[in-house]
Order: C-alpha cells, then sequence, then structure tokens
C-alpha cells in the first residue's frame, strides 16, 4: 500500500481565506485545521465532499461513482480521515450527482458513504505528491464525450475515424480452450484502464468489443497484441479499431462488463453482481499496469482459473484473486501423510507455498497457495478425494498465513516451506500447465520421457505404487509424452504423490498430471 500513501499535499482554495492555505501532508494524517466539516445543505459546487469510505478503497472506486454524470477532473483522497474530495468538470453534474445519490444511498464495499457539496469551489492538488491519483484520473476519464446510446442497441452508433476510437473490436481464432471476459480484461489492462467489454459470438466466431479510457492505450494493446496468441499455439487476437467510440453497457455479467459501474443489474434473470464483486471489479481496473518486461500476454493465475471455470471444470464463486489464500485439510491419513505428499497432489492446482500438518490434530493440516484462485481450484477438485484411503476434507480456513515454527524449535518436520521450490507448476507466466488443470481422473498423463524407458517400464513403475495399469499409450508424435490408466481415481492420485518428479534417469525427472483422456 505504500504508493497509496503518498496521495496529497494539496491546496485547497476556497471563499473562506484561512481554509485556502490548508495542506494536507503527504502521508496522509492531515493538517489537524482541516476539519472536513462540509454543510450537506450548502451551496451546490462541482467539488464534491465524500465521507465514511471504507479504508481500503482505491481512487478508481471513487472516481467511479462520479464517471456516470459526466467528466471528473481531480481527486484528493484523505486516507487518515477516510474521506476524499472529487472535482466534477461541471456544477450541473455535481448536482446530478448529488441528487442521484440522495435518492439512492451509494455504496462501496459493501459499505454506505455519504456524498455532499464542499464549500471549496474548485480542487488545487500538488500534481507531484498527488501523482499516482493523477494517473488514475487521467486513465479512467479520458472517455470521449459521445455518451448518448442509441435505443435498440448495445452499442451508441457514435463513430469517429477508426484510428481514434478508444473501443476496439476483437476477433479469437483457433479458440481452443475457453477465453473469458476476466481473460480479456486481465490481458488488455496492462495497457490502461478497461473500462466496458461486451463478448458476443457473430459468424461462429468469438468476438468482443472492448473500450479502454484513452485512444491511446487502445492504440497501444492493438500494436502489441494483434496477432499474438494468448496460450501456446491457439486461440489467437485479431484485434481492429471498432466505429464505436463509446459502448452502452446494461448489465454486467460474463458476458458484459461496465467497470465503471459496478451498481448494474446482471440481467439474464441472474442475480445482480455481489457487492463485495463489484467493488473487486472496481478495485481491478485501477491496477494500472504498464507493459514491461513481461510477455504481453503472460495471463496470471486469475484468468487462468477464469478460464477454467468456463469450461465447467470449476466451481468458483466469486471472482476476485484475492480471497483466502490457506486450506484447511482434515480426515487424513496421519500415519501416511507428509508435507511433501500434500505439496505434491495440491501443486497440481496451484503453487503451494507452505504445509503444517497440526502438531496436536496430526490428521489435519494448513496449506497456503500462492493465491485465492489457486485455493478456490483445490478445494473445488480435491475435496471428497481419497488419499491413503481416507476421503480428505479440504474448506478454506480462517488463518490468512501459515506460520514457520520459530528459530530452533523443533516441529518434528511437520511444516514445511515450499516458497522458492523448483517444482512449481503455475511459476511461468502464460505456462501451457494452465490449460491442463483437470479433476482427479484413472488417467494420467506422463511427459519428459527420456527415448531410453519403455512401456514396459513404466508399467512396472506404476504398478509398484500399489495399483494396476489398466491401459498405456504413447503420443503418437512426441515419444516424451504418455497416458497411463490406473483402476481407480484413488490410484491415480497415489501414484501421482509417488512418482511425480521421479529420477527416470538421464536427468530427465517424470512429469505426471492428471488427463481428460481416456485410453
Amino acid at each position: 500500500r505504500g504508493s497509496d500513501e503518498l496521495l496529497s499535499g494539496s491546496v485547497l482554495s476556497s471563499p473562506n481565506s484561512n481554509m485556502s492555505s490548508m495542506v494536507v501532508t503527504a502521508n496522509g494524517n492531515d493538517n489537524k485545521k482541516f476539519k472536513g466539516d462540509d454543510k450537506m445543505d450548502g451551496a451546490p459546487s462541482r467539488v464534491l465532499h465524500i465521507r465514511k469510505l471504507p479504508g481500503e478503497v482505491t481512487e478508481t472506486e471513487v472516481i467511479a461513482l462520479g464517471l456516470p454524470f459526466g467528466k471528473v477532473t481531480n481527486i484528493l483522497m484523505l486516507k487518515g480521515k477516510n474521506q476524499a474530495f472529487l472535482e466534477l468538470a461541471t456544477e450541473e453534474a455535481a448536482i446530478t450527482m448529488v441528487n442521484y445519490y440522495s435518492a439512492v444511498t451509494p455504496h462501496l464495499r459493501n459499505q454506505p458513504i455519504y456524498i455532499q457539496y464542499s464549500n471549496h469551489k474548485e480542487l488545487k492538488t500538488d500534481n507531484a505528491l498527488n501523482q499516482r491519483a493523477q494517473a488514475v484520473l487521467q486513465a479512467v476519464t479520458a472517455v470521449q464525450a459521445s455518451n448518448a446510446p442509441i435505443s435498440g442497441t448495445t452499442v451508441s452508433e457514435s463513430a469517429v475515424t477508426p484510428a481514434q476510437s478508444p473501443v476496439l473490436r476483437i476477433i479469437i481464432d483457433n479458440m481452443y480452450y475457453p477465453v473469458t471476459l476476466d481473460v480479456l480484461h486481465q490481458i488488455f489492462s496492462k495497457f490502461g484502464a478497461v473500462l466496458k467489454i461486451i463478448t458476443f459470438t457473430k459468424n461462429n466466431q468469438f468476438q468482443a468489443l472492448l473500450q479502454f479510457g484513452d485512444p491511446v492505450n487502445a492504440q497501444q494493446a492493438k500494436q502489441a497484441l494483434d496477432g499474438q496468441n494468448i496460450y501456446n499455439a491457439c486461440c489467437t487476437l485479431r484485434i481492429d479499431f471498432s466505429k464505436l467510440v463509446n459502448l452502452n453497457v446494461k448489465y454486467n455479467n460474463d458476458k458484459s462488463r461496465d467497470y465503471t459501474r459496478p451498481d448494474l443489474p446482471s440481467g439474464d434473470g441472474q442475480p445482480t453482481l455481489d457487492p463485495a464483486i463489484a467493488a473487486a471489479f472496481a478495485k481491478e481496473t485501477s491496477l494500472l499496469a504498464v507493459p514491461g518486461a513481461l510477455s504481453p500476454l503472460a495471463i496470471p493465475n486469475a484468468a487462468a482459473a477464469a478460464a477454467a471455470a468456463a469450461a465447467g471444470r470449476v466451481g468458483m464463486p466469486g471472482v476476485s484473486a484475492g480471497g483466502n489464500t490457506v486450506l484447511l485439510v482434515s480426515n487424513l491419513n496421519e500415519e501416511m501423510v507428509t508435507p511433501q505428499s500434500l505439496f505434491t497432489l495440491f501443486g497440481v492446482y496451484g503453487d503451494v507455498q507452505r504445509v503444517k500438518i497440526l502438531y496436536n490434530k496430526k490428521d489435519s493440516a494448513l496449506i497456503q497457495m500462492a493465491d485465492g484462485n489457486q485455493s478456490q481450484l483445490a478445494m473445488s477438485h480435491l475435496n471428497g478425494q481419497k488419499m491413503y484411503g481416507k476421503i480428505i476434507r479440504v474448506t478454506l480456513s480462517k488463518h490468512q498465513t501459515v506460520q514457520l515454527p520459530r528459530e530452533g524449535l523443533d516441529d518434528q518436520g511437520l511444516t514445511k516451506d515450499f516458497g522458492n521450490s523448483p517444482l512449481h507448476r503455475f511459476k511461468k507466466p502464460g505456462s501451457k500447465n494452465f490449460q491442463n488443470i483437470f479433476p482427479p481422473s484413472a488417467t494420467l498423463h506422463l511427459s519428459n520421457i527420456p527415448p531410453s524407458v519403455a512401456e514396459e517400464d513404466l508399467r512396472t513403475l506404476f504398478a509398484n505404487t500399489g495399483g494396476t495399469v489398466k491401459a498405456f499409450k504413447f503420443f503418437q508424435r512426441d515419444h516424451k509424452m504418455a497416458l497411463l490408466q490406473m483402476s481407480t481415481v484413488e490410484e491415480a492420485i497415489q501414484a501421482l504423490i509417488d512418482l511425480h518428479n521421479y529420477n527416470l534417469g538421464e536427468s530427465h525427472h517424470l512429469r505426471v498430471s492428471f488427463s481428460k483422456s481416456t485410453i
């Protein structure tokens, strides 16, 4: 949160002379002279005073409150006081906004907030200190002025010359894996704030319209991404400027989304977005990443999980990449289970950071994943599976992290830190492993097999894990990979735990994962 603190250091100009010199200090502990006591019934002003903000709220979420009413021209966050000042371009816009929110109580992150006119007629901020807020503001508010939707269409046909439009039309070729709205948001928001996305199918092709805050960002995204693959060797992006300059999104759901209006209904008889999720969307738009050293399509795990969810493989309540990263696993076979075996099994669904088998209750363990999506994936796939003969239960833990034992304290090897493990499957952005996340199955996918190892060797190796090998097949084109079927899912889980990363010689370590195929 470091950068959030460098917000203010600003002077508010005011008709009242001693207030105009009020300086808000840069660390968010506001100068004591400032009372922030604007009156509700004060004269209208284009500067609005917003109170009772939740502590972690971002600039973007505050700006989003004003966007539907007109251009937002400045913002000042008073972090220490849970307050903010928002300046709109016109007094009329501010009046509309205050009238609207006096009828409909605005909420941020599930908490009611209060909006009133400020005594200040304009907001003067020291741009050097208020840099982050200004960057967010520029990205979010450079929307084209044309905002009048034509009735009966999803998009307002206010056309401009194609090169200037902030709206891109995206077509996806070779779509072997599902591409969701969240995946597009992840990829394109590297180039600036994505305000709106509409997805649809036309001529049997998945297409999307995506609106940036600024035409410059749209141009950069088109240059960088046109012709790129989202996943290895498939899902190719074809990008053009749209003739439209503004999208009119009516619903927030999995087909369309307006990130500036988290309050929109979901339509289609679906329940409206949960406010916490809506806040997460608003928050996402503030992560104004700059395309840096990462390859442009380094999709973070959140997007991969979203893609898997779309394919119907995963039950994922919620969408934010936050969420609890720690899982509680119970009903383990305490004679057999080790931190290493849990690391290997849960590592199929995410990068396990730490494992702790509970000292006083050795049939239970805490497992910390790299992010909330990975813990959701692991929970939805492994809860109710059999491990070492017992049906395990996987739930979200109330712990935020797994504590390591204190220096010099022997906890009998029950806690292990895997943070630097070379065996993480999802560390590499855009890794093929994101596409191959499947539920536990009797059929295993083997890879990294050296040329000298024959079918018989592998059958014997897997039979030695205590199960029966029912079928085996090398990939025709690639002898380094094979499918191997055990007689039950439980046997396959056991084999994966025992043999993933098994050294087959010639410096080849066997890689084992669950397959969606059968032999």
